[in-house]
């Protein structure tokens, strides 16, 4: 049977997960960045785990305003803004240097930080689903997995724009609005709370 995975639309329990992330794992400052650059992006875990080091920071390892590239599912080309993440992504190049991690991978398997991630790509988001899912027990949550965050990112960005679908739409890369809306898991409690809001006098 298929595990559903729904966005986390408690900011309590994203605090929560965000925090078991960071500090129950052996490598969590990794994992609590994956989870972060995933939600903030809104990019398949396929397409975090595989982005390059210098995609994201200059030579200096200043974090740049944008990257690019293609969504490895879709082919599409996707620019990334940065800015959101970049407090998260500045603490995670000093947790590189200062654990002697040198790679051109942004997320480099710790074991063996040279090689290409993309030769190891299933076992890593097997690996983050590992995580994912563990971070879920620890914290009885058994709607989590690796889409987790970019579902967060999206039902965040929809609910913080005004229910700004088209921008939700084009984050995700997704060819309709109706794709959009299902992705988003929006459920009859949560159309009852934005109906709450709308005034039909």
């Amino acid at each position: 049977m298929k595990q559903l995975v729904l966005p986390i639309k408690d900011s309590n329990v994203l605090h929560e997960v965000q925090d078991t992330l960071l500090n129950n794992f052996r490598f969590g400052r990794r994992n609590y960045t994956i989870f972060q650059f995933g939600k903030a992006t809104l990019l398949r875990v396929s397409d975090v785990l595989a982005l390059r080091r210098n995609e994201i920071f200059t030579d200096d390892g200043l974090i740049k305003k944008n990257a690019y590239i293609r969504d490895k599912k879709t082919n599409k080309p996707n620019i990334l803004y940065l800015k959101p993440i970049k407090q998260d992504l500045s603490q995670y190049y000093s947790w590189l240097d200062e654990n002697s991690i040198h790679s051109e991978w942004l997320f480099p398997s710790l074991k063996h930080p040279e090689r290409h991630i993309s030769e190891k790509q299933f076992y890593k988001e097997k690996q983050f689903y590992k995580i994912m899912a563990k971070t879920g027990d620890l914290l009885n949550i058994n709607y989590l997995g690796t889409h987790t965050m970019r579902k967060t990112g999206a039902y965040r960005v929809y609910t913080q724009t005004n229910f700004n679908i088209g921008l939700v739409m084009s984050l995700l890369n997704h060819s309709s609005e109706a794709m959009t809306l299902k992705y988003l898991g929006l459920d009859q409690v949560s159309r009852e709370q934005m109906l709450d809001e709308v005034k039909f006098d």
